[in-house]
C-alpha cells in the first residue's frame, strides 16, 4: 500500500523541515520527486544525497512568488514526464498582531503563502487536465481555524490555503483532480530551533518545553509524521478523499480546553 511507483511529484520547499520529510518518504515509496526551492544550493545537496541512496530526486531553483519563474520550471518538468502530484509546502512565518504587522511583512506573507500556492496551481493544473488527472496537497495550519497569539498575517494566509483547497477540489471534481490540505500544529524542525534561539536567547530549553506542551499530547510533531499523512493523501489509496482539511495536531484544536 501507499506506493508511488512511476509517479512524478513536485514538492515546493522540499529541501528542509516538513518538505524534506515529504521528499524523502515520497522518493522511498517510488516517486520521482522534484524539489522546487528558493535555496537551490540546499536543494541540490539534498537531491545529491538522496540520489546516492538510490532514490530519484531532482532539484530546481524556483521563487514561488514569481509566476513566470514557476510556469517555466513546471512546464520544463512536464515536458520530460507527466506530473502526478503537487505538494504546495513552501511557506514563511511572521509574528505580529494586526497593528504591529508592517505592510512589507504582509506583502511577503501574501506573496509566498498565498500567491505561491496560486502560482503553482496555475502552472500545474493545465498539465493535470491534459494527462487526465492529478493530486494536490496544500500545507495549511491549525492557525487557520483557531486563535493563535501574534500570528495575524500567518493565520490569514493559512486560512486562504484552506479556502483554495476547497475551491480547487470543487472546480475539478470531474477532471479527476483531487485536492486536500493538512493543518499541522507545532512541528519540531530546524526552523523552530532557530526561532527559539533568536527570540528567546538563554531560555531555549524552557521555551522548547513550553511550546511542546501546548499540544495536549505533550510534544511537537515529527516531520516524518506529517509526511506519512501527506503520503496517504497523495496515494491511490486516498482516491475517495478530496476537499478535506486534515488536522494533525496532537489534540490541539479539539482537546485544548
Amino acid at each position: 500500500m501507499f506506493q508511488l511507483t512511476n509517479k512524478t511529484a513536485l514538492v515546493t520547499g522540499g529541501a528542509s523541515g516538513i518538505g524534506l520529510a515529504i521528499t524523502e518518504v515520497f522518493a522511498k515509496q517510488g516517486a520521482t520527486v522534484h524539489i522546487l526551492e528558493l535555496n537551490f544550493a540546499e536543494a541540490q545537496q539534498v537531491a545529491e544525497s538522496l540520489r546516492a541512496a538510490g532514490l530519484k530526486v531532482q532539484a530546481h531553483a524556483i521563487d514561488v512568488a514569481q509566476q513566470a519563474n514557476v510556469v517555466a520550471v513546471i512546464d520544463k518538468i512536464a515536458a520530460q514526464q507527466p506530473i502526478d502530484i503537487l505538494v504546495n509546502n513552501a511557506g514563511v512565518a511572521h509574528i505580529g498582531k494586526a497593528h504591529t504587522t508592517a505592510e512589507t511583512d504582509l506583502d511577503r506573507i501574501v506573496n509566498v503563502n498565498i500567491k505561491g500556492i496560486y502560482n503553482c496551481l496555475y502552472a500545474t493544473i493545465p498539465h493535470f487536465l491534459k494527462s487526465g488527472g492529478g493530486v494536490i496537497l496544500n500545507t495549511a495550519s491549525i492557525a487557520a481555524t483557531v486563535g493563535i497569539p501574534d500570528r495575524f498575517a500567518y493565520s490569514m494566509s493559512k486560512g486562504a490555503a484552506i479556502s483554495m483547497t476547497l475551491s480547487v477540489a470543487k472546480d475539478y471534481l470531474k477532471d479527476n483532480i483531487r485536492c486536500n490540505c493538512i493543518s499541522p500544529a507545532r512541528v519540531h524542525t530546524p526552523f523552530v530551533d532557530g526561532f527559539i534561539a533568536k527570540n528567546y536567547p538563554g531560555q531555549e530549553a524552557e521555551t522548547f518545553d513550553k511550546l511542546s506542551k501546548t499540544q495536549p499530547i505533550g510534544r511537537m510533531a515529527k516531520p516524518e509524521e506529517i509526511a506519512a499523512l501527506a503520503l496517504y493523501l497523495c496515494s491511490d489509496e486516498a482516491g475517495f478523499v478530496t476537499g478535506c482539511d486534515y488536522l494533525i495536531d496532537g489534540g490541539f484544536v479539539k482537546l485544548n480546553n
